[in-house]
């Protein structure tokens, strides 16, 4: 069983709450239903994180899509503060940005025209992220073939423009998008749906 749920801000990617959290858990997620029992989170966003999160009950298929060495893609849409230059840009694409004693792989990046029609798509975030008058932000679509800890917050804050907003719009060739699902909903994949996760 592979399922996709477009995970809302405030909510961990595991079932079990943490004790003394904020945190909501996908135990709370019930639209169409509640998750099925003995399913698992294919890696993970964190709470303050949103968008493409699948869930499986199949190890080999967790293996196939989180293995650094099968370079599966992951896309990113991340909401910065400042407009990022090319050579900001440029740092991030080349990797090498030291997380946690671990150097980043190079990746692809890329600043989004604020008026596009993958952007309108997002809705609203629930509480809505900081904003600074004189502060511009601007929205930078990351792909990545790994997923440490915080890993594109990291990145971006490393090359001067921290991270207000992160959503995951893409595992292989699945985009959120195509999926219809409104944030804190969830349904099994079909299977053409599934492929293109694993492409």
């Amino acid at each position: 069983m592979l399922l996709a749920i477009n995970k809302p801000y405030g909510v961990l990617s595991q079932f079990t709450p943490e004790p003394g959290s904020r945190w909501r858990t996908l135990a709370d997620i019930s639209a169409p239903a509640p998750l099925p029992s003995r399913v698992y989170p294919v890696g993970r966003l964190d709470a303050d994180s949103e968008g493409l999160l699948l869930l499986a009950d199949e190890r080999a298929l967790v293996d196939r899509l989180l293995n650094p060495a099968r370079a599966h893609a992951r896309e990113y849409f991340a909401q910065v503060e400042n407009i990022p230059a090319s050579g900001a840009l440029a740092r991030l694409a080349r990797g090498g940005i030291v997380i946690g004693g671990h150097r980043a792989l190079p990746c692809r990046a890329a600043l989004l025209d604020p008026a596009s029609p993958e952007i309108a798509l997002i809705p609203p975030r629930d509480p809505p992220i900081r904003v600074r008058k004189n502060i511009p932000d601007a929205w930078l679509s990351l792909e990545l073939i790994e997923g440490k800890n915080r890993q594109v917050r990291r990145m971006t804050a490393a090359v001067g423009h921290p991270t207000l907003r992160l959503v995951r719009v893409r595992i292989g060739a699945l985009r959120l998008a195509a999926l219809g699902l409104a944030p804190g909903e969830w349904r099994e994949l079909t299977t053409a749906e599934r492929e293109a996760c694993l492409s």
